[in-house]
C-alpha cells in the first residue's frame, strides 16, 4: 500500500504542498508518488495545489466530489489527472464530460492522439498545435500536419477563446481547472503536469 506518498527531492524542488484525491481505481497513490504529493491527503489542512485523479471507466466517487467542493471557497488551484483512458471502454473525452458534470467546467490544453492500433501514443497542444510523440523511448515534439490541425480546429478555437477571456494567471488563481491525460507506463503527460506545478511554485512567496 503506497500511503502516504512523498518524494522529498521533488517536494524540495517545487516547494509545494500537493494533496492528491481520487478513488483507488484511478491510481491516486501512484500519481502522488510520481508528483511528490500526499495521498491520502491530510484532512482540513492547507495545500498549495490539489490534484484530482479520475478514471473514466469507474466514475467519480461521491467522497471525491465533496473534497472538490470543499476547496471552492479557498480558490485552491486544482489539476485533474485522467488515468485509465487507454485501458477500457472509457476514454479521455468521457472523463472530461464526467468532470464537467460533477466538478466544474474544465479546460483541456492537450488532446490524445492514437496510433493505427487505437492505442494512445501522443498529445497535441491546442495552444501551439505541436505534437508530443510518446511512442519512442525519449518523447519527441513536432509540428502537427494539416489533417490534425483541421481535426482539432473547433476545440482549439474554444480553448484559445477561453484562455484569452480568463487570462494567463487563471490556473494559479484557482479559476481554471486543466485536465491532463497521464499514463505512467508510457510517460504520457508527465512533463505537462510538472510544468503546471512549476507555475504554481513560481507564485509562492519567496519563490523569486
Amino acid at each position: 500500500m503506497l500511503t502516504p506518498s512523498l518524494n522529498e527531492d521533488k517536494r524540495e524542488k517545487n516547494n509545494l504542498s500537493i494533496h492528491v484525491f481520487g478513488h483507488e481505481s484511478a491510481c491516486p497513490a501512484e500519481i502522488a508518488h510520481l508528483f511528490a504529493g500526499q495521498y491520502p491527503a491530510p484532512t482540513q489542512s492547507h495545500c498549495d495545489v490539489a490534484v484530482f485523479v479520475i478514471n473514466p471507466n469507474t466514475g467519480i466517487a461521491a467522497e471525491t466530489i465533496t473534497e472538490w467542493e470543499s476547496l471552492n471557497e479557498l480558490m485552491t488551484p486544482r489539476i485533474i489527472i485522467v488515468t485509465g483512458f487507454d485501458s477500457g471502454e472509457g476514454d479521455f473525452d468521457d472523463a472530461i464530460l464526467l468532470a464537467n458534470r460533477v466538478f466544474d467546467q474544465t479546460t483541456t490544453p492537450y488532446l490524445v492522439l492514437h496510433d493505427d492500433a487505437g492505442n494512445a501514443c501522443a498529445l497535441i497542444s491546442l495552444d501551439t498545435l505541436d505534437i508530443t510523440d510518446y511512442s519512442t523511448t525519449t518523447p519527441s515534439k513536432r509540428p502537427c500536419d494539416p489533417e490534425h490541425a483541421t481535426l482539432v480546429g473547433e476545440f482549439r478555437e474554444e480553448f484559445l477563446s477561453n484562455k484569452e477571456m480568463m487570462g494567463d494567471d487563471a490556473f494559479s488563481a484557482g479559476l481554471v481547472f486543466p485536465a491532463i491525460p497521464v499514463s505512467i507506463d508510457k510517460n504520457i503527460g508527465v512533463e505537462i503536469v510538472n510544468n503546471l506545478l512549476h507555475q504554481i511554485s513560481e507564485q509562492l512567496p519567496g519563490s523569486d
